[in-house]
């Protein structure tokens, strides 16, 4: 990833710049994982910018949001340092108007990522409607789980005996490092299942696993899926993880063999 600018001293753009954005094949980590052409999931990476400004055609400086969706099934990822780098260069330049803007960063997105890219941008008049969400099911982040594993270990996932369930999981504690800079990443992770019922202590165990873990949140995520699939064998399984910001941008990979998008909760930490 020798042309990536992530973890290096890089000028910011003073004008429209797609140049920049950096693409990053999903198979370098997939690969890892055992995953080839038939992936075991579909999904999307749910990506929010709440620094997103422009100027209007008079030259008036306009304020927004943008939610982005790339599907799993791109062959890239969009390099997130790159991304902010690109969404500042938008800053002095003039559109007609957000959807002239949308239809711009979609294309970028989309050329960069190999798949078409899904974008809607919320100028500040319609930012009244924006809401603090709440993962839906139970919170097990009050297990005791005693020590903290120094790194991911699938092995601890169990499952009990008896009738299956359709259970909605969720932590707050999932925490990860950037495998280029190192920095850590904090969010909160939902598992919906259908199957044997997973212990709890041990699902709290495996999440936290991750805290000294290099990936980026979308490796995390797949890693996850497969590891409890492969371990707990659930009839149907959905993973979604809800990362805190960093640079004004938060990454939410969702993936699932059973559903096809997940909602854009904007949860209390982001």
């Amino acid at each position: 990833m020798d042309n990536v600018p992530l973890g290096k001293p890089v000028e910011y753009p003073a004008e429209y710049a797609p140049d920049v954005l950096c693409a990053i094949p999903r198979a370098e980590s997939r690969s890892a994982l055992g995953l080839f052409d038939d992936l075991p999931f579909r999904g999307e990476d749910i990506w929010n910018a709440w620094e997103l400004t422009w100027l209007a055609a008079t030259g008036t400086p306009v304020v927004g949001t943008a939610a982005i969706r790339i599907n799993a099934d791109s062959p890239n990822l969009i390099e997130s340092k790159s991304l902010k780098l690109y969404l500042n260069s938008l800053a002095m330049t003039r559109y007609a108007s957000a959807d002239e803007l949308t239809t711009i960063i979609a294309s970028d997105l989309s050329r960069t990522a190999g798949l078409d890219v899904d974008v809607s941008v919320t100028p500040t008049a319609d930012s009244t409607a924006a809401t603090i969400g709440q993962l839906p099911g139970e919170c097990i982040d009050t297990v005791d789980i005693g020590d903290v594993p120094t790194k991911v270990d699938a092995a601890v996932l169990a499952t009990a005996a008896g009738p299956a369930v359709t259970e909605e999981l969720f932590s707050h504690l999932l925490r990860s490092n950037c495998p280029v800079t190192n920095q850590p990443d904090s969010g909160s992770v939902m598992i919906r299942y259908r199957g044997r019922k997973i212990n709890r202590q041990a699902l709290l165990t495996y999440i936290v696993s991750f805290r000294q873990h290099n990936d980026f949140h979308e490796g995390c995520v797949e890693r996850m899926f497969v590891d409890i699939k492969k371990c707990c064998k659930p009839s149907a399984l959905t993973v979604y993880a809800r990362f805190n910001r960093r640079g004004g941008l938060d990454i939410n990979p969702f993936r699932s063999d059973f559903e096809d998008s997940a909602e854009n909760l904007r949860l209390w930490r982001q």
